[in-house]
Order: structure tokens, then C-alpha cells, then sequence
């Protein structure tokens, strides 16, 4: 199995960026796909992206394309989440995910890290 810790959250002012990164051990981390998730106070858990075992792939979800990147480097064994043009509405606790079947919102996702949070003031 693979374990996996994130950091790099804080508080941010609006259009603000921010770099979260995701550090992996255990298994081989290239064998994994890998997803970022957020959830905020009261509300469920959503996808906010993914990316390939390679990297060469990636999906986002609508509410952070074009603002978010996500990337990830195999010889560090670790992901990142590059957010760009912060909003308060994406503040929450976010947390990365390893999938040994995908890299979209359907896929099932294994091993998840702790989480980190990310507050945006306005």
C-alpha cells in the first residue's frame, strides 16, 4: 500500500495562489493515478482533479479548470496542486487520493492522505 501526506495549506487572501503537495511512501508511487479531493464545512466531499501514472493525463473539474494545476514528479514520490486565482468558495480541507484504476471522479481511490486546509479570506 502506499501512504500519503499533504501540506503546504494556509490562509490566503482572494486571488491569491497557493502549491499543495502530496508526499508519498510504501509502494511505488508511479504505479498509482492520483487525485486531489476537497471538502468544506458542511458540505460532501467533490473531486477537484487527477492525473495519470505518468502524468501525461489529467482532468479537472469545472469550478478550478484554467485556475488549478495539478502535477506530479515520480523520482520524488510526490503530487502537487498548484492553485491560482484562489476564491473563498475554495476554501475546505483538501486531501490527496491514490487510484490504481483512474484518474477521474468515478475512480476508486484507495489510499488518502490526511488533508490539509486551505482557507481563502475575502
Amino acid at each position: 500500500q502506499v501512504q500519503l501526506v499533504e501540506s503546504g495549506g494556509g490562509l490566503v487572501q482572494a486571488g491569491g495562489s497557493l502549491r499543495l503537495s502530496c508526499a508519498a511512501s510504501g509502494r511505488t508511487f508511479s504505479r498509482y493515478a492520483m487525485g486531489w479531493f476537497r471538502q468544506a464545512p458542511g458540505k460532501e466531499r467533490e473531486f477537484v482533479t487527477g492525473i495519470s501514472k505518468s502524468g501525461g493525463s489529467t482532468y479537472y473539474a469545472d469550478s478550478v479548470k484554467g485556475r488549478f494545476t495539478i502535477s506530479r514528479d515520480n523520482a520524488k514520490n510526490t503530487g502537487y496542486l498548484q492553485m491560482n486565482s484562489l476564491k473563498p468558495e475554495d476554501t475546505a480541507v483538501y486531501y490527496c487520493a491514490a487510484s490504481q484504476t483512474g484518474w477521474d471522479p468515478r475512480s476508486n481511490y484507495n489510499y488518502w492522505g490526511q488533508g490539509t486546509q486551505v482557507t481563502v479570506s475575502s
